[in-house]
């Protein structure tokens, strides 16, 4: 499974600047920017437009060559996958700081490699850091460009030249224009997430570690799977507000939740082993008050006794926890063994094909009248003030609805409810969520 658009890693030691980079490069703050080394630990994908040429940026977590820590240990093996999987590469250092050893340790595992190499000295504001940058000639390269990440000075020259070495290839308009599928990957921590991810890809994506918590930044992955097109986010653990202390977990918090807005269809890992819980509740009717698809994904599930009633049992416990959404599919699967993993991809095809799916206005009218024939609206104030004259679909993403009548704003919540349920069960919107909008005859 390859990326779609050429990629470029991002590689240097902790706290060189990365991330702003990173973020200055995709114009938003996607990847976590705090004054902490290590805040990125996993490879971190971004989309990046320069002059015409559309790039796949990476941004790793720090480069210590040396470190025997676990956790810096793992990052410096995402760094180096992610200089595997690069065609060129940005070393960033630090023009502040200098020089380093790890510097000259990095150049030297980079020179072993046959791809171009971007030497960028980074915070360099002024012409006396202009002048200190000459040091880093000393890692025996050509050419040395200085950037000021924070305040976007030298970026233009550095990335001019990047994109010449990829001349656009004319298959890459067509690729563009096919709409990849946005799967955001969510839930609690430690119920399996990035073990599920890596399972899906068929390769060590993103950092598998027993500690909750060790996924921070969303972490994107492009690939095409049965000849469609797919972006698989994995988020870190949304935990409840009583529970986060740390500046860090705030803002992951904040970035899956974000990620969710940004994603079609949500797939919402459930820990076979606790069950549906409080928090996974909570976590659905996020993404259902953004209109996103969601599937329930049930890990584990290897590691569950089960007999003939284990499924329909757990499922009627999601139903009757997750009422709200009681239209989304449950699936059942074990990261650790790849069981019914791939039926995870073939659900979200059929899911996404439901998200998407338009309905002519005169195919609508028709049914919809047979729907309200059946059981119209209830008598509100001694009249019938929600006489539906007119009913179009406005958008997908969700499927939105129009209902023209009246004086729609007095149509009652249970009512809006039957309306909804009737439409997905005769339409084939059985799977997705969907919105119905109430306008008055002639008005806005």
């Amino acid at each position: 499974m390859k990326p779609i658009k050429p990629v470029i890693a991002i590689i240097g030691r902790p706290n060189v600047g990365k991330s702003t980079l990173f973020n200055r490069l995709i114009t938003q703050r996607k990847a976590i920017v705090i004054d902490e080394p290590g805040a990125t630990r996993d490879r971190n994908y971004g989309s990046c437009e320069w002059q015409g040429r559309s790039l796949m940026l990476v941004d790793t977590g720090g480069f210590e060559p040396t470190a025997g820590d676990p956790i810096l240990v793992q990052m410096r093996e995402q760094a180096l996958l992610a200089i595997e999987e690069a065609e060129a590469i940005i070393f960033l250092l630090d023009g502040k700081t200098g020089l380093t050893p790890a510097d000259k340790d990095i150049a030297e595992i980079l020179r072993k490699i046959n791809k171009p190499v971007f030497y960028v000295v980074n915070k360099v504001d002024n012409s006396r850091q202009e002048l200190a940058s000459t040091e880093f000639y000393a890692l025996g390269v050509e050419k040395i460009y200085t950037i000021s990440a924070q305040h976007g000075l030298g970026i233009h020259e550095m990335m001019s030249d990047l994109v010449m070495r990829f001349p656009k290839k004319a298959s890459e308009d067509e690729e563009e224009q096919n709409e990849s599928i946005k799967v955001a990957v969510i839930g609690r921590p430690n119920v399996g997430k990035s073990s599920l991810v890596n399972k899906i890809l068929g390769e060590d994506r993103v950092i598998v570690n027993p500690l909750p918590g060790t996924t921070r930044d969303p972490i994107d992955t492009l690939f095409t799977w049965k000849g469609k097109n797919f972006l698989l986010i994995d988020t870190a653990g949304i935990r409840r507000k009583s529970r986060i202390s740390l500046t860090m977990e705030k803002y992951c918090v904040i970035q899956a939740i974000k990620t969710i807005q940004r994603c079609d269809i949500a797939l919402l890992v459930i820990d076979a082993i606790e069950g549906i819980t409080e928090q996974d509740v909570k976590i659905a009717g996020l993404a259902l008050e953004e209109g996103k698809a969601l599937i329930f994904t049930v890990n584990k599930w290897d590691a569950v006794s089960k007999d003939e009633e284990t499924a329909s049992k757990f499922i009627e416990k999601i139903r009757e926890k997750a009422k709200f959404i009681s239209f989304a599919p449950v699936l059942f699967v074990s990261a650790l063994t790849g069981k019914r993993v791939y039926k995870i991809l073939d659900t979200v095809k059929e899911v996404y094909a439901q998200y998407t799916r338009r309905v002519s206005t005169g195919v609508f009218n028709r049914i919809c009248r047979d729907i309200i024939a059946k059981n119209p609206p209830p008598v509100l104030k001694g009249k019938r003030n929600s006489n539906f004259t007119y009913m179009t679909q406005v958008d997908i993403k969700p499927p939105t609805f129009v209902f023209f009548g009246r004086d729609p704003g007095d149509v009652h919540f249970s009512y809006e409810r039957y309306l909804a349920n009737s439409i997905r069960s005769k339409l084939g919107f059985n799977h997705v969520p969907i919105r119905i909008i109430f306008r008055k005859k002639g008005g806005k």
